[in-house]
């Protein structure tokens, strides 16, 4: 990944001290030590920040910033805390350094970026690299927010955390996490429409250096042609997963996922379009959703895989028989998940081929389908669930309780509601 550099300027006052009390002055020679020191070198105070690529040794990220392969080779053995042979790719890495105009100097400091909880700093000394472990304490406060849907969710979400989250990255996570908790209900990526509604109560982390992080969703809600779904998030009795429950307390859980994929664009939906390659207009029974290349396809529900192989324009096709009658197809892979053959049984959210572009396709992409006794059928409509499960009635009681905190929380105005708590 290209690198990204920032330079500043300012007069090294320690340089220029030094520089005056070394020149002995003679009374003559007043005037030139002026003109000596006006001459002191000008410090540069410089900064660059770079991501690991995908098999790229860190050795040789460091190489590239200003490290020679002596002093990468110190880094990384005093590094006692990390085996830099599975060092993960995207690891983001900082090296700063200061240097004289004119002057070669190497970098004086590296930085690892482990985690959001942690860096591992890196100093020089000498000769030597001497490696710090610092552990980052977030606090953690509950906010909410709440959006209209003018295109996408992510534009919602950027409407409606905007001033929480200045980060875009971190309203990206808090899209992904809405989209989360709506994923047996509700597709983000094909049915929101422009005028519909979307509120989220949620803790946000935020660190010493201003760093911010978006943690669980509390509770949401998203109107769709005027009717709100709302979900609250809940630990039962027993059990140490949460779960999201609607208002009286019936599961979202459903038979089957929305969408093959986690949240992604969709580059077309059910209906007729015109065949990218076969240039005429054919019935589309099914779904395309965009997405790179080798981006893991998930199995929408428990089922029994029938077929992979390649099946005519679809290219890699897998198809998955589940209860019911129910049959989902997922075609253009680049290839399937290991072990993945007719006869397997596969769990809901199994991951069993990846996003390619094989058959007739002109670029990456899934393309799904869902089949009832035989007949294709429009997945929106195909897998739209019924209520859910309801509590147990022992958890009923501290579920209204959770429940009425949450949703008077859920009206509150975008902002603060709750102080900030030490987080690990």
């Amino acid at each position: 990944m290209a690198p990204t550099r920032t330079i500043a300027l300012g007069i090294g006052a320690a340089a220029v001290l030094g520089a005056a009390a070394a020149i002995r002055l003679r009374p003559d020679d007043s005037s030139a030590a002026g003109d000596d020191a006006s001459r002191a070198p000008v410090t540069v105070r410089w900064h660059e920040s770079d991501t690991l690529d995908a098999g790229e040794p860190l050795a040789k990220l460091l190489q590239r910033h200003h490290l020679s392969r002596d002093d990468a080779t110190a880094v990384l053995a005093a590094a006692t805390a990390l085996d830099d042979r599975h060092v993960p790719a995207g690891l983001v890495v900082d090296v700063d350094g200061n240097r004289r105009l004119g002057i070669a100097s190497p970098a004086a400091a590296v930085t690892l970026h482990l985690s959001p909880d942690r860096l591992l700093h890196f100093t020089r000394q000498g000769t030597k690299w001497v490696a710090e472990d610092e552990r980052i304490t977030w606090t953690v406060d509950t906010v909410v927010a709440r959006g209209v849907v003018h295109h996408n969710l992510y534009e919602a979400v950027d409407e409606g955390a905007g001033a929480l989250l200045p980060a875009k990255s971190a309203r990206a996570e808090l899209a992904w996490a809405i989209a989360d908790v709506y994923e047996y209900r509700i597709d983000m990526s094909r049915e929101l429409q422009d005028g519909d509604r979307v509120r989220v109560v949620f803790e946000r982390g935020r660190s010493p250096k201003g760093g911010v992080r978006v943690g669980d969703v509390i509770a949401a809600g998203v109107e769709r042609n005027g009717r709100e779904l709302q979900a609250y998030r809940y630990v039962p009795k027993g059990s140490t997963r949460a779960e999201y429950y609607d208002e009286s307390g019936h599961s979202l859980r459903a038979a089957f996922l929305r969408a093959p994929l986690s949240f992604r664009r969709i580059s077309s939906v059910f209906g007729l379009r015109k065949h990218p390659i076969l240039g005429e207009w054919r019935a589309h029974k099914g779904t395309d959703y965009a997405a790179n290349a080798g981006t893991p396809v998930r199995a929408i529900g428990d089922g029994t895989v029938i077929f992979a192989g390649t099946k005519n324009g679809f290219g890699n096709t897998i198809e998955v028989r589940h209860p019911n009658g129910y049959v989902t197809r997922y075609g253009h892979l680049r290839g399937f998940a290991s072990g993945v053959r007719p006869g397997l049984h596969v769990q809901m959210g199994k991951t069993i081929g990846y996003v390619g572009m094989t058959g007739l396709a002109t670029a990456p992409h899934l393309h799904f389908e869902v089949l009832v006794g035989g007949v294709q059928r429009d997945p929106r409509l195909a897998l739209k669930a019924s209520q859910g499960m309801p509590l147990a009635r022992a958890d009923q009681p501290a579920f209204a309780r959770v429940q009425r905190l949450a949703a008077a929380e859920l009206e509150q105005s975008a902002g603060n509601l709750r102080g900030a708590s030490g987080s690990p």
